[in-house]
């Protein structure tokens, strides 16, 4: 393949991946984060864009290497633990959490903005997922073409937004952040995008358009996944930033109260007026339904594949857009409120299956994946319980505490300990993990 081919590939894959992690989600959190740190935004938006585009780059490369089944990625910590991670990963990203908040988005966004409470948030959820329904199991080519000038239009409007917020801006930062712990802050709202899971969900999209174009490797795979995801974290990582600092630059007029699904529109309206605000109300509303689509179908196909088609797939989107309307009736903030501590669950033991997938050919004792797994797993339900009264001192004061990292340290000795107890050595399939060119 020739080394412009290749270069091309590189621009046009990062492109795919930057739309297939941007979602009109990802606008709800860096502004709002900006208010609440107000002069240390800069500080948190690393910390965002580490929890986000960070590990969503790494998550899509580990499970290219396994040809996108997640379940097969996870199955060295046990096929039960594999099993029940990947299902929690997949309804994350599916109707528990990601797809309800895009018709919670849409309304609070696109709707309310424009007609106010004149159309019931109810009526409204159940027309956004009759259509999400119809849409998935009948998809057209008008969701393509939608979804392919959506993204380019939406990254206009926010690029004209940002730069007019950084020649002008609306007003200055408070003098002091409104919460303590600004970094493990920002990696919170970075695990509320929810993007590493989806892709985990959508890495398989990326394996068969990459064997199209003739990349027939897994190390030919992820030498262009790594070069594209450096470009799209990059653009996500500028993105983040204007809008971290455009939320900074009102922290003065709202507080650590102001619904953060209304921040953008509100700065936008300020920078922009009522026209402004228009136009970005109804990309993020066509954003948010080809989002709802494209995660409805990967959770259909998912659920399908791994029952061996005992679920059928249409009757998989079906329960998951009844189940989706319900969930997005209680709002994007009631909706945050459920993500957060499930999120904090969830993510530990995926992030650390996540990086051992690097490590699987080197890796040869099973004890060492089980040990580290399941300590981050307890670790990480010890902390959220302490946020709900019930507190294992301990736990408070592990290493890290205070960047949201607490479970890393006794995640590494119990995988250190798993090491030297004899355990079960999983056969690696040399087809799956091949690295050569």
């Amino acid at each position: 393949m020739q080394q412009n081919g290749k270069f091309k590939d590189v621009i046009v894959v990062g492109f795919a991946l930057f739309a297939m992690f941007f979602g009109a989600g990802n606008l709800i959190f860096p502004p709002y984060l900006g208010i609440i740190t107000g002069p240390e935004w800069l500080s948190a938006f690393i910390g965002f864009t580490f929890a986000d585009a960070g590990l969503a780059l790494l998550a899509v490369m580990a499970t290219s290497k396994y040809n996108g089944d997640v379940v097969k990625m996870f199955s060295r910590a046990g096929g039960k633990l594999a099993l029940i991670l990947a299902c929690a990963d997949i309804l994350c990203i599916g109707p528990f959490l990601a797809i309800p908040r895009t018709g919670a988005t849409t309304y609070e966004m696109g709707i309310t903005p424009l007609f106010g409470d004149k159309i019931s948030i109810v009526l409204f959820v159940i027309i956004f997922f009759t259509l999400t329904y119809i849409l998935t199991i009948r998809p057209s080519k008008v969701i393509d073409i939608v979804g392919s000038f959506l993204t380019p239009a939406l990254l206009i409007a926010l690029a004209v937004i940002i730069i007019k917020g950084v020649i002008s801006p609306l007003g200055t930062a408070v003098e002091e952040p409104m919460i303590e712990g600004v970094v493990s802050e920002g990696i919170a709202q970075g695990y509320q995008t929810m993007d590493a899971f989806a892709a985990i969900a959508l890495a398989s999209v990326l394996i068969v358009s990459l064997n199209e174009k003739g990349y027939n490797t897994i190390g030919k795979k992820l030498k262009i996944v790594a070069k594209s995801g450096i470009l799209a974290c990059i653009g996500l990582a500028l993105v983040y930033g204007g809008l971290c600092y455009l939320g900074s630059t009102v922290s003065t007029m709202y507080g650590i109260d102001v619904k953060q699904s209304q921040v953008i529109v509100k700065i936008t309206e300020g920078l922009m007026g009522q026209t402004g605000k228009m136009v970005l109300a109804v990309c993020v509303a066509l954003a948010c339904l080809t989002t709802s689509i494209g995660l409805t179908s990967a959770t259909g196909q998912f659920f399908s594949k791994i029952s061996k088609n005992k679920f059928d797939y249409n009757k998989v989107v079906l329960a998951v857009c009844i189940f989706s309307a319900c969930m997005a009736s209680i709002g994007v903030g009631g909706i945050v409120k459920v993500a957060s501590p499930v999120l904090s669950i969830v993510y530990p033991p995926s992030i650390v299956l996540i990086i051992l997938a690097f490590f699987s050919e080197k890796i040869k004792n099973d004890n060492v994946y089980k040990f580290s797994v399941y300590v981050s797993l307890l670790i990480s339900i010890l902390t959220v319980l302490g946020d709900y009264g019930i507190t294992v001192p301990v736990v408070r004061s592990l290493p890290l505490q205070e960047f949201g990292f607490n479970w890393v340290i006794p995640t590494i000795i119990a995988g250190a300990i798993g090491y030297f107890v004899p355990g079960k050595s999983t056969k690696i399939d040399p087809i799956t993990i091949s690295m050569e060119e």
